[in-house]
């Protein structure tokens, strides 16, 4: 049979294109929330949608329910398979079934939990992570249909938005369900939504509580104030020693890196400005390529401190102040590396030799794409042929542990980080949206991408 050209895969998906947005506004509204509870029935509901989709594409799908490691039962998990030949190479289809929460419905623009198509873009949680992800494989599987000639196998996951507890000990106990050659993670983003992405790093996580002590207990700030500084104080002046003149973390042992692969085109300061909602005066921290600042080179932030509240606040030292440290690692750093090297610059480093303590926290590793791998090039070589553009690659700042750990399990694996969101998704915050041209061109993308890893 001859192959299948991209002007046949493109009419496919445009023949296939209502079921596929239909497919995304019913997984919308299953509300599926898995901080509600990943054992609850409307997570059971979601990965049994999910199953019976991909049925119709093919797949001998079904639901499993994972244990966690301590034999407590863990999230509804959908796996499933389509061998069309023993000998073929096998690929992994990694989405996930679950989303986040939305804490106040008043912050949208529409219901968040009914698809809305407003100028070529479908609002709703979940839309972009990860149902987006869903109705990509769905598409690209319905696209190739009995020219498919790779072997599937498929994983929908149904707590990544809370961690994956249960993901080790899953994927421990169904191993022969995700051993494959090639792994298809379809967790990520986009250039833009015209201008496509493979993503090729993700930054690792540590965090550390850190207790600063100056005292045994409170004293009047009238009566010691000057020569005792408060904690807070004291924690501020040690905060602030993590980095240098520029905003560079200044830590020893802290490694950082440039993107990997060399860095295409760097990331644009306005957008960056925009999107976070930058002061018009802040000047960004840091050196080098706002890039390699975003996606390869650590972070440090205070998500937590423990102060008295301005409210009720009244003229007394505090004697001891604890926050917590997250640390974003470079894609190939240990993270247990980078934990001691903070760990111990912090008890080191004493303002005023007041007391700190370094409680270590869960550690969780970066990825670093193969740029030189053939799966890599076959997938680029999708891209532009689906969109029409030279796909721009990028890396992500954020982090996701549990393709660092698929790696480790499938060593011989070559792992493909793509995905449907881009830089108006809002994935995570209000008026979460994915891009209806994005998407109908990742669909492509992926069936192009599942015909050349077929020859």
């Amino acid at each position: 049979m001859a192959e299948l050209t991209v002007d046949q895969v493109r009419e496919r998906v445009e023949d296939d294109w209502n079921r596929i947005v239909e497919l995304l506004n019913r997984k919308i509204a299953l509300q599926s929330v898995s901080a509600k509870g990943i054992t609850a029935e409307h997570m059971k509901r979601s990965a049994e949608f999910v199953a019976e989709e991909l049925k119709l594409v093919g797949i001998d799908a079904k639901v499993v329910q994972a244990t966690n490691e301590d034999g407590t039962p863990g999230a509804w998990e959908v796996i499933g398979s389509r061998i069309v030949d023993p000998g073929a190479p096998t690929v992994l289809l990694y989405a996930h079934h679950d989303v986040q929460p939305v804490p106040d419905p008043a912050e949208w623009n529409t219901d968040p939990f009914v698809g809305t198509e407003i100028d070529g873009r479908l609002y709703g949680r979940g839309s972009a992570d990860d149902g987006g992800g869903i109705a990509i494989h769905s598409g690209a599987l319905k696209a190739l249909g009995d020219d498919l000639k790779v072997n599937i196998k498929v994983f929908i996951e149904g707590e990544e938005e809370m961690g994956s507890p249960s993901f080790i000990p899953f994927i421990t106990a169904h191993k022969d369900e995700f051993d494959s050659d090639v792994i298809i993670v379809a967790d990520s983003g986009n250039w833009s939504a015209e201008i496509p992405s493979l993503t090729t790093s993700l930054r690792g996580n540590t965090c550390v509580d850190v207790t600063v002590r100056g005292l045994k207990h409170p004293v009047h700030s009238g009566q010691y104030g000057g020569p005792i500084l408060d904690s807070n104080t004291l924690a501020a002046m040690l905060i602030a020693s993590l980095y240098d003149a520029n905003g560079d973390i200044a830590v020893p042992g802290i490694a950082s890196e440039e993107p990997i692969g060399g860095l295409q085109q760097d990331v644009d300061e306005a957008g960056v400005r925009a999107d976070a909602g930058a002061v018009d005066g802040y000047v960004l921290a840091g050196t080098g390529s706002l890039a390699s600042r975003l996606w390869t080179k650590p972070s440090l932030t205070v998500i937590g401190f423990d102060a008295h509240p301005v409210e009720g606040s009244f003229n007394v030292i505090a004697p001891e102040t604890r926050f917590r440290l997250s640390l974003r690692t470079a894609p190939n750093q240990r993270p247990e590396e980078a934990q001691d090297a903070l760990a111990a610059f912090l008890v080191a480093n004493p303002p005023f030799g007041a007391e700190v303590e370094v409680a270590k926290l869960e550690n969780g590793m970066g990825w670093a794409m193969d740029p030189n791998a053939e799966a890599t090039k076959d997938a680029l070589e999708a891209m532009e042929e689906a969109f029409g553009v030279a796909p721009i690659n990028q890396g992500q700042g954020g982090s996701i542990p549990f393709i660092p750990e698929l790696q480790r399990l499938f060593p011989s694996a070559q792992v493909l980080v793509t995905g449907p969101e881009d830089p108006k998704a809002n994935a995570h915050s209000p008026n979460e949206s994915i891009s209806l041209y994005g998407l109908k061109h990742n669909v492509i993308t992926e069936a192009l991408l599942l015909a050349k890893l077929g020859k």
